[in-house]
């Protein structure tokens, strides 16, 4: 018999004289009162409740602990302090599954979490490829860092401008996951990750308490190689490239400006009218590297815009997608996975919603917030960067991947929510 404190499952209300509590208490722990109708989130709102009484580790025991359940708890008992103290139940097979989920999110929740002074651009990078290679069997995995003027040489001319402000230089992973040791077998899918360590708003400056939060606009590199780690952890067989675009946007002499215009590999340029709508000019250079590697799966994952967040809340990540039927099938990954996702619009038409006078295109609109519709426009810049008419491809705009504060549900900081909808996605599409 264990001395943990032991969670129980119960359908029924709890007594009356505890009114209309979540759980209560048993003999050796508690016993939560879940709601059948929203039964996740229920039993994660009980799990925010019991870790406010201090508990450090309790066991999960009895019946009626699904994976959905049990991760749901730990979702909610879990903080920016504390990765651990929940003790699974179920099957061999259930416990490692859940095993692999505390890995992967536990890992880019502390990635996201850290400070921007210990979290820069190629630091960011070396951890992305050595948790990989961590979970990965030997002789799978190869990467390169691209830093500073070798992104020039390369042609990732949006990365560099973006990160050039800051003493700690931009930088790009490469990263291929080959299981198949044959170097001849094609690329079946790519993951293309925002990683702005920290976002000062560059000249287009934010206000302090925007600012308070931009060590999480990496949140994007995080989550796609999660995403992948957890894939390769159940079984992903295939040849997937992950790619991270990463810098610090920061003012100096030597940072990017109002009015600068960037041309892009593929002869694109663009105006830059707000320089705090740097994500998507690095992600432009990470889509064509993706597209480059021949990959028919592209997905890319971004703290983008507040205008995503203005649109679904905090509680869900919008999707974008020309690709409609490929919009269809994420999002029933996004269901599958419990992660909350809701599509939002795009079409061809979007690529041509911030005109330029001087460039093929603005990278915003110069309004507050990029203006109306501002997270499809966004997307729509994107749009200029994928292969096949956007065939293929999938946009994550992570709003709900960090919380400022706690709330009922969340503690305070990243989230995690997208890795799951990305990683099934990758084992079912590729």
């Amino acid at each position: 018999m264990t001395d943990l404190v032991q969670i129980t499952l119960q359908q029924h209300s709890a007594d009356t004289k505890w009114g209309k509590a979540l759980f209560s208490p048993i003999a050796d722990g508690f016993q939560l009162h879940f709601n059948i109708h929203d039964a996740t989130r229920s039993v994660q709102k009980a799990a925010r409740s019991l870790e406010s009484l201090g508990l450090l580790q309790v066991q999960l025991a009895g019946d009626g602990w699904t994976i959905a359940l049990q991760w749901a708890f730990y979702q909610g008992f879990c903080t920016a302090k504390k990765h651990n103290g929940v003790l699974f139940c179920g099957d061999a097979d259930t416990q490692r599954q859940l095993q692999y989920m505390v890995q992967c999110f536990s890992w880019a929740k502390q990635l996201t979490n850290q400070t921007p002074d210990e979290l820069y651009p190629e630091q960011l990078a070396i951890l992305a490829a050595r948790f990989i290679e961590q979970v990965a069997a030997k002789g799978t995995v190869q990467s390169q860092i691209l830093l500073d003027e070798q992104l020039l040489a390369a042609g990732w001319h949006g990365l560099h401008a973006v990160g050039r402000g800051s003493a700690r230089k931009p930088a790009m992973l490469i990263l291929d996951y080959n299981p198949t040791a044959n170097a001849d077998t094609p690329v079946s899918a790519a993951l293309v990750g925002k990683g702005i360590t920290f976002d000062s708003g560059g000249y287009s400056i934010k206000a302090t308490e925007s600012m308070l939060a931009m060590k999480c606009d990496m949140g994007g590199a995080a989550t796609v190689t999660a995403a992948l780690a957890l894939a390769i952890l159940q079984g992903l067989n295939k040849r997937v490239q992950l790619i991270l675009c990463c810098a610090e946007n920061l003012i100096s002499s030597t940072a990017y400006k109002l009015g600068d215009i960037i041309t892009y590999k593929n002869g694109t340029t663009v105006e830059v009218v707000n320089t705090d709508a740097e994500g998507r000019l690095v992600l432009a250079d990470g889509l064509m590297c993706a597209a480059e590697s021949g990959a028919n799966l592209i997905i890319d994952a971004a703290t983008l815009t507040g205008a995503a967040v203005t649109a679904v809340g905090a509680e869900f990540n919008a999707l974008f997608a020309l690709d409609k039927q490929l919009a269809q099938k994420a999002l029933a990954y996004a269901e599958q996975s419990d992660e909350p996702t809701w599509q939002l619009p795009l079409e061809h038409w979007h690529k041509q919603q911030c005109p330029s006078a001087y460039a093929d295109t603005a990278n915003s609109r110069p309004v507050k917030g990029g203006g109306a519709g501002g997270a499809s426009n966004a997307a729509g810049f994107l749009s200029r960067f994928v292969p096949h008419d956007g065939k293929g491809w999938l946009h994550f705009d992570l709003a709900a991947a960090f919380n400022n504060s706690n709330n009922g549900y969340w503690a305070a900081g990243a989230t995690g929510q997208g890795i799951r909808t990305i990683s099934t996605t990758l084992l079912a599409e590729v």
